[in-house]
């Protein structure tokens, strides 16, 4: 029999956002247990980009080691024009990086870094192959539906279940909105495209109505690249369809040789509708909370999502294993705590939707302009230097030091 004192905390969704939070909590000394429709983990995806208000989180979990055999760190995220290749602006990482923000820039395969937490994690934390259908609230618990007829009972349900979360119906009445963008995705052989990359770092070319994004995972010997065009045609009620890279070449017709060169050296592509919500609202009922996409999708355009995601694990688990909060209280102070800052994150995101894009012109030619300052390292201090363990308890309400209170 479990303790009195030990909640049953059930985490719907086996990605990043979900399997961060158990990791933290399991970390922290409290049981879980992970529900994942999928019923194996497929080895293979796209890039991404952790960068240092995400790398310190996992660091603290123990999985430093890791994560720099598997990943590679960024040397500086650098921008680009359409045309020519034109530099517009640096932002220097490397040691620098480390030194400033105290984590490096990681850059790497999205199958590895779910393996890295998967490893992390007990055998038979993440049960497989199982849907839930709805999250039902009552006195004495939150029940889970499953496809197959069975239910689970939890003191807490933890929605990670992404963008199309069934957790978040229950909470809150809303439908994604379309950014009027779609993105191909594709992986390229490093030994395809030698050229391009002589020391690991991000290459963003802005251009009218689009731009594309590289980066090589380099344990994987991969390229990575984004390549983000306006779709104003694009039926929304889709989400992806089959890509050609035949038709993702086209697109970026007249760009640089380099962004052509690097779109056609893929074997296949991927396309997808870029979607988002607005980042307020209900996050959480009474035994029920959203992390990650589940409660606030945003566009890709700053490379935050997973980042933000693993900061709501951080400050979630921190509140719930802090004393003096009951589970009402502590579901609200990370309400409270994480809405501000990732509507700001949101915001820059759905800005860059507009700036990356601009025709060629005079705001075009004022953006450029300001590029060397405005990628200047000391431009993201905000983003990369906030510890979102470090909570302003004045705004939460005293804590302590026990485990959440049923």
């Amino acid at each position: 029999m479990r303790a009195v004192d030990t909640p049953r905390i059930a985490i719907v969704g086996a990605g990043i956002a979900g399997l961060t939070v158990a990791v933290s909590l399991r970390r922290a000394g409290i049981p879980c247990e992970v529900f994942e429709q999928a019923s194996f983990f497929a080895d293979a995806g796209a890039g991404i980009q952790i960068s240092p208000n995400g790398a310190r989180i996992l660091h603290r979990l123990g999985l430093a080691d890791t994560l720099q055999k598997r990943s590679s760190q960024a040397w500086a995220i650098e921008t680009r024009r359409w045309q020519d290749d034109t530099v517009l602006g640096r932002t220097e990482l490397g040691p620098g990086c480390v030194a400033r923000f105290g984590a490096p820039y990681y850059l790497i395969q999205r199958a590895d870094l779910h393996r890295t937490l998967v490893e992390a994690l007990p055998a038979g934390t993440i049960r497989q192959g199982v849907v839930c259908t709805h999250v039902v609230e009552q006195d004495n618990g939150a029940v889970l539906h499953f496809r197959d007829g069975t239910t689970v009972t939890a003191d807490l349900v933890i929605g990670a279940d992404g963008i199309h979360s069934v957790v978040r119906r229950g909470l809150i009445a809303d439908t994604p909105i379309f950014s009027g963008f779609t993105v191909y995705r594709g992986l390229v052989p490093i030994d395809r495209v030698p050229h391009l990359f002589d020391r690991p770092q991000v290459l963003f070319w802005l251009g009218p109505g689009g731009h594309v994004t590289s980066y090589p995972i380099v344990s994987r010997q991969l390229i990575h690249f984004s390549a983000v065009i306006a779709s104003p045609d694009w039926d929304p009620k889709v989400w992806s369809a089959p890509g050609q890279v035949a038709d993702a070449v086209a697109a970026f017709q007249g760009w640089t040789d380099t962004v052509r060169d690097l779109i056609g050296a893929a074997d296949t592509v991927t396309r997808w509708a870029l979607f988002d919500r607005e980042p307020t609202g209900r996050w959480h009922g009474q035994r029920t909370v959203l992390v990650g996409d589940a409660a606030h999708p945003m566009l890709p355009f700053m490379s935050q999502g997973a980042n933000q995601a693993i900061e709501d694990a951080a400050t979630l688990v921190t509140l719930l294993v802090r004393a003096g909060l009951e589970r009402d209280a502590a579901l609200q102070a990370y309400q409270t705590l994480r809405q501000p800052r990732v509507a700001e994150v949101h915001r820059h995101a759905r800005i860059r939707g507009r700036t990356f894009h601009f025709q060629d012109g005079e705001q075009q030619r004022q953006r450029d302009a300001a590029m060397p300052k405005t990628e200047d390292i000391g431009s993201y201090e905000w983003l990369y230097g906030f510890d979102a363990e470090q909570l302003p308890l004045d705004r939460a309400g005293a804590v302590s030091e026990s485990p959440l209170r049923r």
